[in-house]
């Protein structure tokens, strides 16, 4: 996977996708200020490059089923490579948890877990700490209601200059 600078289209072009998903290529075309061929090509560069992962949807889980959101985070008593590694592979088989995060100072890790009802979320965390995997403490915390998903702004991150 060949890395390459990006220039203000290419971001352009990101944005587009990461706001609006797959795009015809007209739409993105008009949207990255560039005529249809060129920007596929920018497209199929910037895919081969690795800059886009996949195409996802955002589903309203709450119109589906009632569920229970929680964020747990937690702390390993030892920190040791092996005990990272360890802990990383179990949570990677663990549907319920959508989202692990490696974090640096108070705890090592913030999850985001979505589980369908209250005692199927306290049967995961028996779980982990059944699987010995050196969880030392955890705190729990439920969300009651969500204020804010998005996804960062790629032209705020990308520019050469503070802001």
């Amino acid at each position: 996977m060949k890395r390459f600078g990006l220039d203000a289209t290419d971001i352009r072009i990101l944005s587009a996708v990461q706001q609006h998903g797959q795009l015809s290529k007209t739409k993105l075309a008009e949207i990255a200020n560039i005529s249809a061929t060129p920007c596929w090509a920018r497209l199929d560069r910037l895919k081969a490059a690795g800059y886009i992962r996949g195409y996802h949807a955002e589903i309203a889980l709450d119109q589906i089923a009632d569920f229970t959101q929680v964020i747990v985070t937690a702390s390993l008593t030892h920190h040791r490579k092996a005990d990272f590694d360890r802990f990383e592979a179990f949570i990677r088989n663990l549907d319920e948890i959508t989202e692990c995060i490696a974090t640096g100072g108070g705890v090592d890790y913030i999850m985001k877990i979505v589980s369908p009802s209250l005692s199927s979320f306290q049967s995961l965390m028996d779980t982990l700490l059944a699987a010995e995997l050196g969880i030392d403490r955890y705190m729990t915390y439920f969300a009651t209601r969500r204020v804010k998903l998005t996804q960062p702004n790629i032209a705020k991150l990308a520019a050469k200059e503070p802001r």
